[in-house]
């Protein structure tokens, strides 16, 4: 265990891994306005829309669309997923409203590396060399390598410290040949493998390897342990973390139907206020978001937040 950060830095991803797996259509109208709901709470980085095929992702198919019609609210940094050229065109054309960082992607599972993008480690490894250096020729940062089924796969079964050490090398070796030194290491749990003892070992392992880089965790609640998982992050020094409001979302290549989104923003800024680390969030305020979400879905959300309410609600009733 190491000291417990004073504060920590949420990436709200709910409107992009959100709607991307909803079975029915959700409007762009609503998707702008969860978007601006949220920025209004405190959290300071919205991940807005995924540029992707649409054929592959048909929730996304209007992500121009939601990308160019929300209000930027100053302060809060907001961003697009892509994964080819043709996705990084599509939101350079917002440059002007999001903010555009590069990311080196490395699968520590070979099988899910072929169902997701269905192409190999090594061929994926030769993408990532070509994105690397499209993302530079347009001087956009490269941040981070960041590693996906970091503790475990449903095509694969366990994934051991060891695998991850080796596609982070791989992902290394890339920044290393494109001069620039990648300053995040984000680890994620994309179908809910992690425990919190698998946390620990994996974090201590990749922290002894890359001592001076950040960390940072993606977790899945599908077997209800997210919030554990940050537990035990946290306590191993964790500042940064994914998470999205209500708890929406989950991975559509995952083969596991229904499965749960990531860990609900709520839930994580309620487990860091009460251990005295500080989010920036208005917790009440970021609850009604998370009613909003539910509403615009049309089902109820994983986060036990939105039917429970803050602990600071009925403190205040008490008093």
């Amino acid at each position: 265990m190491t000291d417990l950060p004073k504060s920590i830095d949420i990436h709200e991803e709910g409107p992009r891994e959100g709607f991307q797996i909803e079975p029915g259509p959700i409007s762009s109208a609503d998707k702008i306005a969860l978007i601006e709901a949220l920025a209004e709470t405190g959290l300071q980085h919205i991940q807005v829309c995924s540029f992707v095929n649409p054929k592959l992702v048909p929730r996304w198919a209007d992500a121009d669309a939601v990308a160019g019609g929300f209000r930027p609210k100053d302060g809060v940094h907001y961003t697009g997923l892509w994964f080819n050229g043709r996705g990084l065109e599509r939101a350079l054309a917002h440059r002007d409203r999001l903010s555009l960082y590069g990311s080196i992607t490395t699968t520590a599972s070979e099988a899910f590396t072929q169902k997701n993008l269905n192409r190999s480690h090594a061929e994926n490894m030769v993408a990532q060399r070509k994105q690397a250096a499209l993302h530079l020729s347009h001087g956009i940062e490269i941040r981070r390598i960041s590693v996906q089924a970091a503790f475990g796969c449903n095509y694969q079964g366990d994934i051991t410290p060891a695998d991850v050490i080796r596609v982070l090398t791989d992902g290394f070796a890339i920044a290393d040949e494109a001069g620039v030194k990648p300053a995040i290491i984000s680890l994620a749990d994309t179908m809910g493998w992690a425990t919190p003892i698998r946390v620990e070992r994996l974090l201590g392992e990749v922290r002894s390897r890359w001592p001076e880089q950040r960390l940072s965790l993606h977790l899945h609640d599908t077997r209800g342990l997210a919030v554990a998982n940050a537990h035990a992050g946290l306590r191993m020094g964790v500042n940064r973390f994914d998470s999205t409001v209500g708890g929406l979302g989950g991975c559509p290549f995952a083969g596991q139907k229904g499965a749960a989104g990531n860990i609900c923003t709520e839930e994580l800024v309620l487990l860091c206020e009460e251990m005295g680390i500080a989010t920036g969030v208005d917790l009440d305020a970021l609850i009604e978001v998370g009613r909003m979400a539910e509403r615009i879905v049309g089902h109820q959300l994983p986060s036990e937040l939105i039917r429970a309410g803050s602990l600071d609600a009925f403190r205040r009733k008490a008093a």
